[in-house]
């Protein structure tokens, strides 16, 4: 018989959930149905929970996260124009990592244009701010490298030689840096500063590991497999696994990982089914699936913490979610072919900026209007772009920026 295997957090106050908030430094920005499921199957062992989602018999929406009646923005330190001090003399650039190329191009964002270009290791995926913004690292997948810019030059550095960075972030209270070594199936626990390796935790369970975001409290991470149709969970003091939910029967290529700003919903894109998995995040269960359209993949919430936009990469759209009524409402065509990807929103939030996957370009788009401002042409296998400078106090990697 199926069992859902919960794991109690407690009930926090307002003003525990936001000092938690304000001091772990949350998820933000870097850088939208019918739905669905219910328990097929469950087993527990130790410490880790197995849950098999089905496509039926689906709880309400919302009702998993009902006991959690706190409400706080945990993206209220990326209100638009709110830059440290440690950022504000950065100049206005988007770092584009070209995956085919092995280079990373240097686009202004004041005139749209490329204005730089360097070389880099083998197979670059995502270009990640530092915990103290002080510094981005490239992310070398099969260079076993990270390189490191100085966003106030936009010069590179020497790698730092670290294996498989498929991927990187930042736990929230700042004292590991995480790579996502996807090829190797690990969550490697570095040191922040040096990238020295403290902790190695194997995830075989979750094939293709990629994207990630954090909880509210900052206590636990919880990662998409992208070739496992699932997602896990990582308790961040034990620096283990403790959850594993399977989507849709497994049935499912779930990408890019974003809380929503109360805290109570965790979504997902999930490129194969076109749209977005709504979980609850306390009881580790989906609640709901959101059509938006082919390629579901990128996520990132608008400024304001009302919209999320969703790149659809296959269709070449991006869906503008309401994070308040969980529904789509309004969708940007671009011109086809096109492929939106990975990305993230100007300080200012009024520029929308994805990188075009497949059709080697970077698109620019008023989030005002969801009119095209530009298509820049970029290298070869553009992947996950870095947006800078971003609001905020810290960074939490490719996620994003919070105080």
């Amino acid at each position: 018989m199926p069992v859902t295997v919960p794991r109690s957090r407690g009930r926090l106050s307002h003003a525990a959930v936001r000092a938690a908030v304000l001091a772990c430094a949350l998820v933000g920005l870097l850088l939208a149905g019918c739905g669905s499921s219910g328990h097929a199957s469950s087993s527990s062992s130790n410490s880790t929970s197995t849950l098999t989602l089905g496509s039926s018999s689906a709880p309400a929406a919302g009702k998993g996260a009902g006991s959690h009646r706190d409400v706080v923005n945990v993206y209220s330190a990326d209100a638009a124009g709110d830059l440290s001090p440690v950022v504000r003399g950065d100049p206005a650039l988007v770092y584009v990592p070209n995956s085919l190329s092995n280079t990373v191009d240097v686009i202004s964002q004041r005139t749209l244009k490329v204005v730089a270009q360097f070389p880099v290791g083998a197979l670059p995926q995502h270009v990640t701010p530092s915990y103290d913004l002080r510094t981005l690292y490239v992310d070398n997948d099969l260079g076993n490298s990270l390189i490191p810019i100085d966003p106030r030059t936009a010069k590179p550095g020497r790698p730092i030689p670290v294996e498989d960075p498929y991927n990187l972030y930042f736990t929230p209270d700042g004292r590991f840096a995480i790579v996502v070594a996807e090829r190797l199936q690990r969550l490697d626990f570095r040191d922040p500063s040096t990238m020295r390796l403290m902790h190695s935790l194997p995830v075989p369970e979750c094939r293709g590991v990629d994207h990630m975001d954090f909880s509210a409290d900052g206590r636990y991470a919880f990662a998409s497999c992208e070739f496992a149709g699932r997602m896990i969970e990582i308790d961040l003091s034990t620096q283990q696994v403790i959850r594993t939910l399977v989507i849709n029967n497994g049935v499912a290529s779930p990408q890019d990982v974003k809380l929503s700003p109360d805290g109570r919903t965790l979504y997902t894109a999930d490129q194969q089914n076109g749209g977005v998995w709504e979980i609850d995040p306390y009881a580790f269960r989906v609640i709901g699936f959101l059509r938006t359209s082919a390629g579901a993949h990128g996520l990132y919430p608008s400024r304001d913490a009302r919209f999320m936009y969703v790149a659809n990469r296959q269709a070449g759209s991006i869906s503008v979610v309401s994070f308040r009524t969980r529904r789509v409402i309004k969708t940007w065509q671009l011109p086809l072919p096109a492929s939106p990807d990975m990305g993230g929103v100007s300080a200012d939030g009024n520029t929308l900026w994805l990188s075009g996957r497949y059709n080697g370009v970077v698109y620019a788009i008023d989030t005002r209007t969801g009119r095209l401002r530009a298509a820049i042409p970029v290298g070869d296998g553009p992947h996950g772009l870095c947006v800078w400078p971003q609001p905020g106090r810290y960074s939490l990697g490719h996620t994003g920026i919070l105080r």
